[in-house]
């Protein structure tokens, strides 16, 4: 064992030693003809530093000085032949004109890359006029996510600002193994489909010491996602930390060992939440804990809502196939805004199993909150305010 452990520290420092010997390579974006004034396009600069980053053979940095730089939609693609660091000094922003971005989906995106890590900047989408569109009922282009991660893999996104995004802030689709720290996401409560981090079809992701106000989810987890933790996130306003909308599909990847931990919900409309929609689906939820969280003055503290049919279309039967099974609810305190604290609707066809129900303090107005359940079996122990109906 000794031996091995020996073996083990000399591979180790062999490694950083070979890390911090290796040449490294940087790149300027205004030495690519980045302008950062805020008005001059540039887009090309940006995508000519990456194109030299990805094709560097040494670990390479990109980096965004201070200033104001006018990005369009941009697509940063891999695979490239080693780790790449984007440091931004400064603020990325979108078109004044939300047209510019047109119907591709996307603002800023990463797409088949490994081993890229985002440290610092602002991401200024601009996306009062998107929403004004969407308001009036307009003919709308579908709207641009901030910042894409798709088919990435080891990502670090640290100490970025996401404000005013058009659609979902930042989207994690198809990864594995990222962690997102110290990231602040602002957008207005009324601003429609801006989700703070929207996670789906991706395995251990990381969110951490995150502030997240904004108009929809503060983190959405969509189909397919697996082995993700949360912690010390400060949600609010928006609607909450949301596992769902599933069941769309008939046929879906489940959800699972899925942990928030440690966090504070302020003025939101939900707290922590569990959505499918009310139809047929081989969809499951499993082995999820929320634990050690706070609620302050927020609508729905705990709900599981498996009725989910926007204008009653497209929901044959009334029913979620969706499998709820083994979620703990532990140490949860604070204020409701409404009577009802604890809501578990669940599907008739298809009732939530293995709920459990610890130390649950929550009131409204100073007095006792209500809880209300469906089709729900369980366990609940110690302090349960309000009572349990599990």
């Amino acid at each position: 064992m000794a031996k091995f452990v020996v073996s083990y520290v000399v591979l180790f420092l062999f490694c950083i030693f070979q890390q911090s010997n290796a040449a490294s390579a940087s790149y300027n974006v205004i030495k690519f003809g980045a302008k950062p004034d805020g008005k001059t396009d540039s887009t090309q600069p940006f995508l000519k530093a990456w194109s030299a980053a990805c094709s560097s053979a040494s670990p390479s940095t990109i980096y965004v000085p201070k200033g104001r730089y006018l990005l369009k939609a941009t697509v940063f693609r891999g695979p490239c032949k080693n780790k790449i660091t984007v440091q931004i000094d400064g603020t990325l922003v979108a078109p004044t004109d939300y047209r510019a971005l047109g119907n591709s989906g996307y603002w800023i995106l990463f797409i088949k890359v490994n081993r890229v890590s985002v440290f610092g900047g602002t991401l200024d989408a601009k996306g009062a006029g998107f929403w004004a569109c969407r308001k009036s009922g307009q003919n709308c282009p579908v709207g641009a996510r901030s910042i894409t991660f798709n088919w990435a893999n080891d990502i670090l996104i640290s100490g970025l600002t996401s404000i005013n995004s058009q659609s979902m802030h930042l989207v994690i689709n198809s990864c594995n193994n990222v962690l997102v720290r110290n990231v602040r996401v602002i957008a207005p409560d009324q601003s429609p489909n801006t989700d703070g981090i929207h996670v789906q079809t991706s395995t251990g992701v990381t969110i951490t010491g995150s502030t997240l106000q904004t108009g929809d989810d503060c983190i959405s987890i969509g189909p397919s996602t697996r082995n993700m933790l949360m912690s010390s996130i400060k949600c609010g306003p928006g609607h909450g930390i949301s596992i769902g909308s599933l069941g769309k599909e008939f046929n879906e990847g489940g959800v699972e060992n899925i942990t928030l931990t440690n966090s504070i919900f302020s003025g939101s409309d939900n707290g922590v939440r569990i959505k499918s929609w009310a139809r047929p689906s081989n969809g499951f939820v499993r082995n999820v804990v929320f634990q050690n969280l706070i609620m302050k003055n927020v609508e729905n503290p705990i709900i599981i809502d498996q009725n989910y049919c926007p204008n009653n279309q497209g929901c044959p039967r009334q029913s979620s196939g969706v499998k709820i099974s083994q979620v703990t609810y532990r140490n949860i305190q604070g204020t409701s805004a409404t009577p009802e604290a604890v809501t578990f609707h669940c599907s008739p066809s298809n009732p939530c199993r293995g709920i459990k129900l610890q130390d649950i303090k929550l009131t409204y107005l100073n007095t006792a909150a209500t809880s209300s359940c469906k089709n729900i079996g369980g366990t609940s122990s110690g302090v349960l305010m309000p009572e349990s109906c599990v």
